[in-house]
């Protein structure tokens, strides 16, 4: 009788439906604050990052904390987010991307999969494509892997799937 093998993926994303859900809300919060009646400050989502839209840089800072808020609300963690630089907009006004990181860079895998092996389990981790499969015939072992990795401070967020 063959051994079984049982495995994991360690993923790395952000759910845009949960992007799009608090770009509504925002947007909703934007449009009927008093501050920012007659303004032209507005939240833009095109299915991958949102844009921010104000007449300075205050107000644009506003806009940013509004989205931040409702984002952290939804559950997209704060490290998953990156803002850019600030830039001149159409007329007297500016504007902001904010991008979100979907799957594991190849040197934060590569690393992962080291901080794995150096705990000294008897679990196979490799990397494939943006993720990291971890394989062992004993799901206890999986077990100590998923909370290991849990209890590190990395700088982003992990999700684990397909467990098998």
């Amino acid at each position: 009788m063959a051994s079984q093998e049982y495995s994991f993926d360690i993923v790395s994303s952000v759910d845009l439906n949960e992007v799009k859900n608090a770009h509504n809300q925002a947007a909703k919060e934007l449009e009927n604050r008093y501050d920012f009646r007659g303004s032209n400050a507005k939240i833009e989502f095109d299915g991958k990052e949102i844009t921010l839209t104000a007449e300075d840089e205050f107000r644009l800072e506003q806009v940013r904390d509004i989205v931040f808020s409702k984002l952290v609300k939804r559950g997209v963690e704060a490290k998953m987010t990156e803002y850019g630089k600030p830039e001149p907009g159409a007329g007297v006004s500016v504007r902001q991307k904010v991008t979100f990181k979907q799957g594991l860079a190849q040197d934060h895998a590569k690393a992962l999969v080291k901080q794995i092996k150096d705990k000294g389990l008897k679990v196979n981790a490799q990397i494939q494509g943006e993720q990291v499969r971890v394989s062992a015939k004993s799901k206890d072992d999986l077990q100590k892997v998923i909370q290991f990795v849990k209890g590190l401070d990395l700088p982003y967020s992990v999700d684990f799937a397909n467990y098998r």
